[in-house]
């Protein structure tokens, strides 16, 4: 069974670094799989992406080699089921806030007897190039679990949290933890509570041995994450770096854009 290298890296304490596809195209998924990042992410949580879309483009990724990750619409075992059984190499679990809640995504994606997922499905073995008798008997050991920390709740928990066994890594949303760290009044967080909340994150993360993950919208935050200690960066997504290129261009030769509406992407 094909080692998951970005789980053997997250391992050995390096970084490791990819992306979000949220357009849904394959083809760009097929590009971008060999474009040098360790990984990608198939946003199936706030895109169009739907089920036969996501599992192309696994295959796409993992057949260039690279690590599909998928993540899921909501902590549900069904959607993690369904996300492995079609191929993902691993999950990326959103707004996980409990203790309860990191257990369940934990079992959702391990087989008995450490877990509860189902035996099914057909394609998942090919994209860790195997037979199903390897890859039932090996994919707890390969399968990549992600949790995302994107509510301040998730933050005054991390020692809860974090502590699950099973865990690779924690992903911090940084727009979905500062929009659920407003005042009750509506007023966006300070830049120093902000500062304190990924501190302790990372922190957290370090003392119970998971990877400390982050979405980073530059180059120059992603080198300076991993300076940190960060492990999993994304940086931006294919519709936000497609967006910049054809933003550059334009500008350079003067143009406006057609629509006031064309703006920078979230990711």
């Amino acid at each position: 069974m094909r080692p998951n290298s970005v789980k053997q890296a997250l391992k050995s304490g390096q970084p490791s670094i990819g992306t979000w596809l949220s357009l849904g195209s394959i083809v760009a998924s097929r590009f971008l799989a060999r474009a040098g990042f360790a990984w990608l992410t198939v946003d199936i949580e706030h895109t169009h992406v739907d089920w036969e879309t996501a599992t192309h483009m696994f295959a796409a990724i993992a057949d260039a080699g690279c690590t599909a990750l998928a993540r899921v619409p909501a902590n549900r075992h069904d959607h993690i089921k369904r996300a492995l059984d079609n191929g993902a190499h691993g999950i990326v679990v959103p707004m996980v806030n409990s203790r309860q809640e990191a257990l369940d995504a934990v079992s959702a994606a391990l087989y008995p007897p450490v877990g509860t997922r189902s035996v099914g499905g057909n394609v998942h073995a090919l994209n860790f190039g195997t037979t199903a008798i390897d890859y039932f008997d090996n994919a707890n050991k390969e399968i990549l679990i992600i949790l995302q920390c994107e509510h301040i709740q998730a933050v005054e928990n991390a020692d809860s949290i974090f502590s699950v066994p099973g865990i690779d890594a924690i992903f911090v949303g940084p727009n979905d933890l500062a929009a659920n760290m407003r005042s009750k009044d509506g007023k966006p967080p300070s830049a120093a509570a902000t500062a304190e909340a990924m501190k302790h994150v990372l922190a957290t993360c370090k003392k119970y041995g998971v990877a400390a993950g982050v979405h980073c919208f530059s180059t120059e935050e992603v080198k300076a994450r991993i300076e940190e200690g960060w492990q999993f960066l994304a940086i931006n997504s294919e519709l936000r770096m497609m967006l910049e290129g054809v933003g550059n261009v334009v500008e350079r030769l003067g143009l406006k854009p057609a629509r006031a509406e064309t703006a920078m992407a979230r990711y």
